[in-house]
């Protein structure tokens, strides 16, 4: 069934239905659609459109419509409909006859589908910010079971200065916090209604706007027409949120597929989220976190596509916006797919302690608790720093670490080193003295993980 056939007298073409025709993939808002349907139902009611009974039997029958929709059972296959709208409403004709054909009265697909998909992408901001809690979740029990772990840390892929584990698992409960505060952020901004704005100019009807805003659970009715048939700024701010959330799992997925490696060796992954090879019988790759590392460009394209779709367009509605369902449908699923396998692939997660240690305390990162040390004892820093790079220098073509140097060998390079340089360059003492807020000492990183173990409770 045609909502639009009334002037037309040939049919539409079989090629132009296959670009036209949005039931394979917006049968997702089957749901949002049919509670718009009875939000709206109960509005033209009021209105005067329908009778007391008329409604009554719209509204089971839509309850009984939602039945469905909620336990997938709409059969969508054996429909020519052009779209979920379409579908909802000739289902309702077959049953209701004459009654159903009201139902669309005084409004639009263009504010109808803008109803629909603020609903659908208000229930999946919800959703995702439970996914990103568990993935928080997972990296607190990793952090809280590996609290004496030291590892190397990084700059230019190169080692820089140790710090512990559990440091390294809050940098990313960070920015998946960082993740769940612009969702947040979203759903506020998005939960404005559009229904009963009609095709762009809004509706002739009396209806009460701000009840059946309420009804769907907004917060208040969008306030200009125009906009709210058109806006879709949620949909590209869901695929921002979620193109950062990707790039952070990335991140994440990069460094534990290199700590993973044979180069490396601080961790093992499980088997679960591992694969081997079909011609190397030794091989245990890192697959789930290069497919969350390759994931990546799929949902960034969705929001470049986005972004060039809507850049164009005037005002209100234009068919090009019908572009919007299938990147973000698919971005939403790939990035709760790839929250889901990161607390597999986090929760599977061995550490060798001893390996971590020993990678720590090689590529002398303790020359600048070397530099301190002379700090301490009177020297300017930038003069420290060129006698302790002096200092490394001999280290390296004597093959040995700066702490494996004789106070002689030391002292060639300033008589203030003394015997007790060698605590400091023990590799607990340098990682606990950053014991500053946000440093990786073990009790601003303790009391780090016992504040996020505090609020998840």
């Amino acid at each position: 069934m045609s909502l639009w056939g009334g002037r037309f007298q040939d049919g539409s073409s079989a090629m132009f239905r296959r670009v036209n025709d949005s039931l394979p993939f917006d049968r997702a808002l089957a749901s949002q659609d049919i509670r718009g349907s009875i939000a709206w139902s109960k509005a033209i009611y009021k209105a005067g459109v329908l009778t007391q009974d008329e409604q009554q039997q719209l509204e089971q029958a839509l309850q009984a419509l939602l039945v469905k929709a909620e336990a997938d059972t709409l059969d969508f296959d054996a429909s020519s409909e052009e779209d979920i709208h379409s579908f909802v409403e000739a289902t309702l004709i077959e049953q209701l006859g004459d009654i159903a054909r009201k139902l669309h009265t005084g409004r639009s697909r263009n504010d109808q589908v803008a109803t629909d998909f603020k609903l659908w992408t208000r229930e999946h901001i919800d959703l995702l910010v439970a996914d990103l809690e568990n993935v928080k979740a997972s990296l607190v029990g990793t952090a809280s079971n590996n609290k004496t772990v030291i590892l190397p840390g990084y700059t230019h892929l190169q080692r820089a200065q140790p710090v512990r584990y559990p440091h390294w698992c809050l940098a990313y409960v960070e920015m998946f916090k960082r993740d769940i505060s612009r969702l947040r952020d979203l759903r506020v901004r998005l939960n404005q209604s559009p229904l009963g704005c009609g095709a762009l100019a809004g509706t002739t009807y009396p209806i009460d706007r701000y009840e059946i805003a309420s009804e769907l659970g907004f917060d208040s009715p969008c306030l200009n027409s125009l906009d709210a048939v058109s806006d879709r700024d949620f949909v590209l701010e869901l695929l921002f949120a979620a193109s950062t959330s990707m790039m952070h799992m990335s991140r994440m997925a990069e460094d534990l597929i290199f700590f993973n490696s044979g180069e490396a060796g601080f961790i093992t992954l499980g088997d679960e989220v591992t694969s081997g090879s079909s011609l190397m019988p030794q091989k245990k790759n890192p697959d789930a976190l290069e497919l969350m590392r390759g994931k990546c460009g799929r949902v960034f394209g969705s929001l470049q596509g986005m972004l060039v779709t809507m850049k164009g367009l005037p005002l209100a509605y234009n068919k090009d916006m019908q572009e919007d369902k299938e990147g973000l449908l698919d971005a939403v699923t790939q990035w709760h797919i790839c929250l889901c396998i990161a607390c597999e692939v986090i929760d599977s997660i061995k550490l060798d302690s001893e390996r971590c240690a020993k990678a720590a305390r090689e590529g002398y990162a303790n020359a600048t608790e070397l530099a301190d040390y002379l700090v301490a004892k009177g020297i300017p820093f930038r003069t420290a720093h060129d006698i302790s790079g002096q200092v490394v220098l001999a280290a390296l073509e004597k093959k040995k670490a700066i702490e494996e140097l004789s106070i002689a060998e030391l002292q060639q390079f300033s008589d203030l080193i003394e015997d007790d340089v060698y605590a400091i360059l023990q590799l607990d003492y340098l990682v606990d003295k950053r014991s500053i807020l946000g440093g990786t000492g073990i009790d601003p990183v303790t009391k780090a993980l016992d504040a996020e173990i505090a609020q998840n409770k």
